[in-house]
């Protein structure tokens, strides 16, 4: 499978709670919901092919949880399509911590990361997506080396980034999201 991640940035660099207006208040952050007026005609259509196209889907432990929370519990979110995707394909989710996750097919990797995920990559065809913004795709583009993993931007390989490292958001409000 070909990994790819998605990562939700505002123009000033928040990344920080874009679903819901309480999603994510740690360290004082009073923008929550920030993305969701910007997701209408076009950009929702859009949004909901990127999750059509995953045949799995791999999250951190705090995007895992929100998402479980949101797209796989509430009744009116699993039945948009992207609530249908996430909720009819697999779901990856990295934590030493999770011991049994609520959300059906998901599976907890939480031995040697690195191997899990290239076993995953070595799945024929299909897309495994990564959704958030924290540690997990820090992890992840740290760890694309050769020999390593190969992580490939949504939007296909941008020639102007080194193929190791994601491109630099500075902002006082993105939080690690910790692989736990």
């Amino acid at each position: 499978m070909k990994l790819t991640t998605i990562t939700h940035v505002s123009v000033d660099g928040v990344m920080q709670g874009l679903g819901g207006s309480d999603e994510d208040r740690r360290g004082g952050f009073e923008r929550g919901g920030w993305a969701l007026p910007l997701f209408y005609g076009e950009a929702t259509e859009f949004l909901n092919q990127v999750f059509q196209r995953a045949d799995a889907f791999l999250f951190g432990r705090w995007t895992y949880e929100v998402f479980a929370g949101s797209w796989g519990a509430i009744a009116e979110m699993r039945a948009l399509p992207i609530g249908v995707a996430l909720n009819e394909k697999p779901k990856y989710v990295a934590s030493t911590t999770l011991t049994e996750p609520q959300w059906a097919d998901t599976t907890v990797l939480s031995g040697d990361l690195a191997a899990a995920v290239r076993e995953l990559k070595a799945k024929p065809a299909g897309e495994l997506q990564v959704h958030g913004s924290g540690s997990l795709v820090r992890w992840l583009f740290d760890n694309a080396r050769p020999g390593g993993i190969a992580v490939h931007p949504a939007g296909g390989n941008d020639p102007g980034l080194p193929a190791h490292r994601p491109p630099a958001v500075r902002n006082g409000h993105a939080r690690p999201e910790h692989v736990t």
